[in-house]
């Protein structure tokens, strides 16, 4: 860590939570060493520049260095960072770095953790990179764009002893009104757990988005990536500053479609409810017809989940139902959830704020409340479906080994080529 050791750091962990000091790192030039946290940023889109006002509000973390292929968004986040540090350090601080390059911060040996909010065809690479390099990560929701890519972030993260979470904050944040729902499933309070129905938008449908002039400034091909090679569009990558989610999000080659995109946060309450966060559904059956919604999943104990739904989350016991959205919870009938839990019940966590749990978990070591198997696991729910939607039959999977069963052609989707040079 920042000049000190991984030891010294731990067992000066808890007290810097406690009492952070306000002094920056040693490595930028000033007399003492900091016991913050120092962060570097892959990304600094709408998603990434969220999570850097955040995290610049947190007194446990430094942010040191932030990365975007967009000169416009690095240097504003630049801009961002200096000027929110620059006004306490009192002439001392060195300033903010900024890259064009995430390898760059990775390489840094005064770069404790990295937050990356790229887009999802480049979650996998920096995460592998990070933790192979011992940073500890938060990445953004959904995990992966394939199968194959989660499972081998998870891999690496356990080898290096990373400390990983997945941006699922509904399982911390939004009231606790997802973790009161999944509670009360878990507990039977809607007797035996029947259907879910969860409420997102449709698969991911190839890019036919036509070509036009890069932007100075925006390196396309570093965009691009590990992605197959095609022309710009500002849809995909909007030029310099912009408050807006791009809709790279709808596109199979860069996503999973908005049933990945919202999906990797309801589908992961539903794994959750079902204490599923090791395993998921045995077999995928498509709508008829070219239908975008509708998509069967069916699970060993034989409850069924719907793609499409009312809202968010909605789980159909033998009892009652539970509805629950980022703005409201309720159940039919109403007393289901006016009784409260006992003492002897299901609990899943005690996490408020998903950031903080993070950084609490850098500290103690523990894992934190959404780990890398569980993102892995919820995003291969999401990818799941895309590949149901796309070949339009039914699919048996092995949780277990990660396959789809006599199914070679389904099989081949599991894992997708990424564009040379890169590799994970």
């Amino acid at each position: 860590m920042t000049e000190l050791s991984r030891r010294h750091f731990l067992q000066a962990g808890a007290a810097a939570l406690a009492a952070p000091t306000v002094l920056t790192s040693a490595v930028r030039g000033d007399k003492a060493p900091s016991k913050r946290i120092a962060l570097g940023f892959i990304g600094v889109g709408t998603m990434g520049r969220a999570h850097l006002h955040a995290f610049l509000g947190m007194p446990e973390v430094q942010v040191v260095a932030v990365c975007d292929v967009v000169a416009e968004r690095r240097d504003d986040a630049k801009r961002i960072v200096e000027a929110r540090y620059a006004k306490k350090a009192k002439g001392s601080y060195k300033g903010c770095s900024a890259h064009n390059d995430f390898q760059e911060i990775i390489n840094r040996k005064d770069v404790d953790a990295v937050v990356i909010a790229t887009p999802d065809h480049w979650h996998a690479i920096p995460c592998v990179q990070a933790a192979r390099a011992r940073k500890d990560v938060y990445c953004e929701k959904p995990l992966t764009v394939c199968i194959a890519q989660g499972r081998k972030i998870v891999g690496e993260v356990a080898r290096n002893k990373v400390v990983f979470q997945t941006g699922s904050q509904q399982r911390s944040e939004f009231g606790q009104m997802f973790r009161r729902a999944a509670e009360y499933v878990r507990n039977g309070r809607i007797g035996t757990i029947k259907t879910i129905r969860i409420g997102v938008g449709g698969p991911a449908v190839p890019c036919n988005l036509p070509g036009e002039p890069v932007p100075k400034g925006t390196d396309w091909k570093r965009w691009l990536g590990p992605a197959p090679e095609r022309e710009y569009n500002s849809v995909l990558c909007p030029k310099g500053i912009h408050g807006h989610f791009p809709a790279w999000r709808n596109y199979i080659e860069y996503a999973g479609g908005l049933l990945a995109d919202m999906g990797a946060h309801h589908f992961d309450i539903a794994q959750w409810a079902l204490n599923m966060d090791n395993s998921g559904p045995v077999k995928i059956e498509p709508p008829a017809g070219r239908a975008t919604t509708g998509l069967k999943y069916t699970y060993a104990s034989g409850v069924v989940m719907y793609h499409g739904g009312p809202t968010d989350c909605v789980f159909e016991g033998t009892t009652g139902t539970i509805f629950v959205s980022r703005s409201m919870i309720r159940s039919d009938p109403v007393a289901v959830l006016a009784t409260p839990l006992g003492a002897r019940d299901v609990r899943l966590g005690t996490a408020t704020n998903h950031r903080k749990n993070w950084l609490e978990c850098i500290v103690s070591r523990k894992a934190p409340i959404c780990p890398p198997e569980v993102g892995h696991r919820t995003a291969t729910v999401c990818h799941l479906g895309n590949i149901g939607y796309q070949l339009r039959r039914a699919l048996r999977w092995s949780p277990a080994t990660e396959k789809f069963i006599d199914d070679a052609g389904a099989n081949k989707l599991v894992d997708r080529a990424l564009s040379p040079p890169w590799k994970l």
